[in-house]
C-alpha cells in the first residue's frame, strides 16, 4: 500500500506543481488581486492556448490522480480480497 500513495503523492506534486507554474504566468493580473485563479487572457496565441488546455489537464489529473491511487486501487485490492476469502 506504501507504494500506492508514494505514486499518488508523486502525482499530486508534479501536477500540483505544473499547474500552480501555468497558473502564475497566465492567470496572475497582479499581485494585489486574485493570483492562479485570475481569468485568462482574452486572446491568447497558439502557445497560450495550449498552455491553458495543459493547465486544466493538469488539475484533473493531480486530482483524479491522486485519488486513483489513494482510494480507488485500494478499494479494489479491498474487494479481491474480500471475494477471494468469500469464495473459497
Amino acid at each position: 500500500m506504501a507504494d500506492e500513495f508514494a505514486k499518488g503523492l508523486g502525482i499530486l506534486t508534479v501536477a500540483g506543481l505544473g499547474w500552480m507554474v501555468l497558473s502564475g504566468w497566465y492567470t496572475t493580473a497582479s499581485f494585489e488581486e486574485g493570483q492562479l485563479i485570475a481569468a485568462p487572457p482574452e486572446n491568447p496565441d497558439f502557445y497560450g492556448q495550449l498552455a491553458l488546455f495543459l493547465r486544466e489537464a493538469l488539475f484533473w489529473f493531480a486530482i483524479l490522480g491522486a485519488l486513483t491511487f489513494w482510494v480507488v486501487i485500494p478499494a479494489v485490492q479491498q474487494a479481491r480480497e474480500t471475494w477471494a476469502e468469500r469464495s473459497s
